[in-house]
């Protein structure tokens, strides 16, 4: 597993980009949302953290994970982000509905990310339980927001520095 030996919530600020010159958007799955705005939480005090201002921070509700991948696309052609991070949760259930929300919100994030070359990060949970949700959520192993926020911000200085 690859949270056993790490925290998703461990980095070092000092080797993160400061953000006061990015606008990042944050669409966020209202499905699992004990879950999905705890990863909120951690991914904006992040953002703010690393500098980021307030107003160039873009939150935005969607129904599921499904749909972040258009929430994404659409985002970026009303708002013009320098990056979108993309947070939900998806926990198995007793049907095949688990697997086809998976591979397609996976895929449809990595589509909207070549398609409009710029950064598009995957924090999307995908646990068997509940508790592997809490435990990735701001629990036992961290808060995937955290990491997805710190994701983005290199990313973005990555692309500036090529």
């Amino acid at each position: 597993m690859a949270t056993a030996l790490h925290s998703l919530s461990d980095y070092d600020p000092n080797e993160v980009p400061n953000g006061s010159e990015f606008k990042i958007g944050i669409c966020t799955s209202e499905w699992n949302s004990e879950i999905t705005f705890a990863l909120l939480k951690g991914a904006e005090e992040t953002l703010l953290k690393q500098g980021v201002k307030a107003e160039n921070i873009i939150n935005r509700l969607v129904p599921g994970s499904f749909e972040l991948p258009s929430a994404a696309q659409i985002m970026f052609t009303k708002r013009n982000p320098d990056a979108i991070i993309c947070l939900g949760s998806v926990i198995r259930g007793e049907t095949a509905h688990f697997d086809f929300v998976c591979q397609a919100t996976a895929q449809g994030i990595k589509d909207v990310a070549l398609s409009v070359s710029k950064p598009v990060i995957f924090g999307v949970l995908t646990d068997d339980n509940i508790e592997q949700s809490r435990a990735r959520s701001g629990g036992k192993h961290g808060n995937k927001g955290i990491e997805a926020a710190v994701t983005a911000l290199k990313m973005l200085a990555y692309s500036k520095s090529l």
